[in-house]
């Protein structure tokens, strides 16, 4: 298994309810309108994630489990990789429930999005918890 781990937190202003898309990012502010950022200062950008592991989520249809632990809640989604994705955006990590891609996707055709999050562990990201994601490829 080829894995990658991102360290964040939350923000108080974290809302959680996009219908397509979730986001971590580097930035360390978030605003009301960034209804889809579910964590703030990311200790890595997609263009520092390992050359194979991006070599990897290119593959067609390539499976990615994305784990999210915050305040003991933990949430997995699951999305694939495609081959038209970019991965070297500095800041942002973007899933998607579409088969969109721009630099700031990561992964396409996830099972959820923002607003399908538990509520409990969105409330712990509101509170600004330390937040672990973990990137399985299977």
């Amino acid at each position: 298994m080829i894995s990658e781990t991102l360290n964040a937190r939350g923000h108080p202003n974290v809302r959680s309810t996009h219908r397509n898309t979730f986001e971590f990012t580097k930035e360390g502010h978030l605003t009301p309108r960034g209804d889809c950022i579910i964590a703030v200062a990311a200790d890595k950008g997609m263009g520092e994630l390992s050359e194979e592991f991006k070599r990897e989520l290119k593959t067609e249809n390539r499976k990615l489990q994305i784990i999210i632990e915050c305040g003991g809640i933990r949430e997995t989604v699951t999305a694939y990789g495609h081959p038209g994705l970019i991965l070297e955006h500095p800041t942002d990590m973007v899933v998607r429930k579409t088969e969109f891609i721009c630099p700031r996707t990561l992964a396409i055709r996830a099972d959820k999005a923002a607003k399908d999050l538990d509520r409990t562990l969105v409330e712990e990201l509101k509170n600004g918890m330390p937040v672990a994601v973990r990137l399985e490829l299977k």
